[in-house]
């Protein structure tokens, strides 16, 4: 449920979800791809002990 609540708040996270139904991935498997990347952010931002930062990792080439 904190995935569904997360792709209509979290533009990160929508926009892997589009992303991946783009590339043909089933709605299911998308939304266990976000709860991923939520439990790998959360493990991130607690080990390091930053704030979380949207921008992080992304590419402005």
């Amino acid at each position: 449920m904190p995935a569904m609540s997360a792709l209509r708040c979290n533009g990160v996270l929508e926009r892997v979800w589009k992303r991946l139904l783009e590339r043909g991935k089933s709605k299911m498997a998308a939304l266990v791809a976000v709860m991923r990347k939520m439990v790998h952010s959360m493990y991130g931002v607690l080990n390091s002990q930053r704030p979380f930062d949207p921008n992080y990792g992304s590419s402005t080439a």
